[in-house]
Formats: structure tokens, C-alpha cells, sequence
């Protein structure tokens, strides 16, 4: 069976004073990949500016927009069409316990392969050891949906008491965030006993009642030696399947947000963004 998926994106910057010139990235445009196909893209802009393309240092698309116009308000726009395959991860990772798997996570081979996503960075750094502990009686699977289940018991979801910039012991110290934050301690975690953890921007279909950002949501991709790439979202205690559209990957939230850039302008500016996801059966 196969989903089809509607995305709006849009956002809307104002500023007090004009702003004289502006450069403006966006890394929202859903991945082409295994399990999901994107059918179609547009993204328009209130200023009629033309709309470049590029290729970010992970291979992503994104758009950029540079104003040569004084402005004071800005409007932007994206609506994506793609279709989701929905497959059952449980056929694809190993759930029995396995020595050789554990040697070969700790192989010189498999390190180096991995080495970018298993080097520690400002937000995901451990300030100290965690209560969670990795058991080596059972599956790297297995612990993983462990941490995933801890994460979503122990820490509680609320918006404004976090930013981007938030590091773990702050985190760890109020048991509060939102998924960039359970994002960035899962990764914390799985990489201090030696997992390879990435972290993913993307869309979440929210109609189950799942948690997530009003903009983006966050998740977390880990590489097993049996398995290859398995997403799990510590926000609401799932694996990354059907309800998730992948943007991006990167070693932590500064690798891909879905919107930097440098605008010239005094004074105050506000910034309101909206995300509408919808899913239908295929026919």
C-alpha cells in the first residue's frame, strides 16, 4: 500500500524597517529515496523573485532567493506532492541477538565508515553519564527501541522552554523539550556506545496525535551492521515509517535547518510559519 501526500509550507517574515538586500536558504524539499517518491515541487515568493537551486554539503536539494529590492514583508510558499511506501521495518532488522553484530559495530572498518556521524558535536554532547543504559544481552534493535521508549517516558514535550541553541545538560536538567532536543539526546546517547546516529529534518503527519514541531519535526536515523538505516522518533516513541517525510540529514539541527539566512534591517522583525501535511491512500 501506498500513500499520497499533500505539503504546504509557508512563511511569512516582517520588519520594522526595510530591509535593503537579504539571502535566504530553504531546506524543506522532501528526499527522493527508497520509500518515497516526489512527484512534484513548487515554490513561489510574494517578491516574484526568481528562485534559485543548489545542492547543500549533504547532497540535498534546497531552495535560495536574494532580493535586490527593498522590502518590508515577505511571503514564501512551497506545496509538494510525493507518494509514500509503507513497508514493515520489523522485516528488515535483526531482532535476535547477535555477538558478530556487536563486533562488527566496534570493527576499525565499520568506524571509519561511519566516522562523520559518530563524532560528538556542541548539541549532542553528554555533560555526564545518563540513567539509560545499553544491555548487551539483547539486540542493538532492541536497546535502541529502549532508548526510544526512555526518552518518551522520562522527558516531557513543551514548546518555548527551548531553543535552537540548547545544549543536553540544560535538557536533561529541566526533562523538557520539543523533538529537536530528544532528537539531539538520542543521538547523544546512541553515539556513546558507539552507534552511528544522524540527525533528520522532515514532516510528520500529525493526524494520529503525534507530537511535533508546528514548522519541521525532528527524528533520529541510527546505522546497525545487519540492518543499514533505522529511523526512530524519541518524541512519540515510533519508528521513522509511513508518517514521516524525510528533508534531510546532517550531524545535528545546524546541518539542516529548514530556513537560514542573513537579512540587512533595523529594528524588530517577526516571523510566522504554518505547515499543512495531508495523506490519502493511493488509488
Amino acid at each position: 500500500m501506498n500513500l499520497e501526500y499533500n505539503i504546504r509550507y509557508a512563511a511569512k517574515n516582517t520588519y520594522e524597517n526595510e530591509a535593503s538586500k537579504a539571502l535566504w536558504q530553504f531546506l524543506i524539499i522532501p528526499e527522493n529515496n527508497e520509500t518515497q517518491q516526489l512527484i512534484s515541487d513548487e515554490f513561489t515568493n510574494s517578491l516574484k523573485i526568481q528562485v534559485e537551486e543548489s545542492i547543500n554539503g549533504y547532497n540535498f536539494r534546497t531552495y535560495k532567493i536574494r532580493p535586490k529590492e527593498r522590502f518590508d514583508e515577505v511571503e514564501f510558499q512551497a506545496d509538494f506532492k510525493l507518494i509514500k511506501r509503507v513497508e514493515n521495518i520489523f522485516e528488515r532488522v535483526s531482532l535476535e541477538y547477535s555477538k558478530d553484530e556487536y563486533k562488527i559495530l566496534r570493527s576499525l572498518e565499520f568506524r571509519v565508515t561511519n566516522d562523520v556521524f559518530l563524532r560528538s558535536t556542541a548539541l549532542t554532547k553528554l555533560p555526564h553519564q545518563v540513567e539509560f543504559q545499553f544491555d548487551e544481552n539483547i539486540s542493538l534493535f532492541e536497546n535502541l527501541q529502549n532508548l526510544n521508549s526512555w526518552i518518551k517516558n522520562e522527558f516531557t514535550f513543551k514548546t518555548n522552554v527551548t531553543d535552537i541553541d540548547t545544549d543536553l545538560n540544560h535538557i536533561l536538567e529541566i526533562k523538557q523539550g520539543v523533538c529537536q532536543d530528544f532528537t539531539h539526546l538520542f543521538i547523544a546517547i546512541a553515539k556513546e556506545f558507539g552507534i552511528p546516529a544522524r540527525y533528520v529534518s522532515g514532516y510528520l503527519h500529525q493526524g494520529n496525535g503525534y507530537f511535533g514541531d508546528s514548522q519541521m519535526h525532528a527524528w533520529v536515523e541510527c546505522c546497525l551492521p545487519s540492518s543499514g538505516w533505522i529511523g526512530f522518533d524519541p518524541t512519540n516513541n515510533l519508528l521513522a515509517a509511513e508518517n514521516h517525510i524525510k528533508v534531510a540529514h546532517g550531524k545535528d539541527y545546524t546541518d539542516c535547518p529548514p530556513l537560514k539566512g542573513v537579512v540587512f534591517s533595523s529594528g524588530k522583525n517577526e516571523t510566522e510559519y504554518t505547515v499543512q501535511v495531508s495523506a490519502q491512500q493511493q488509488q
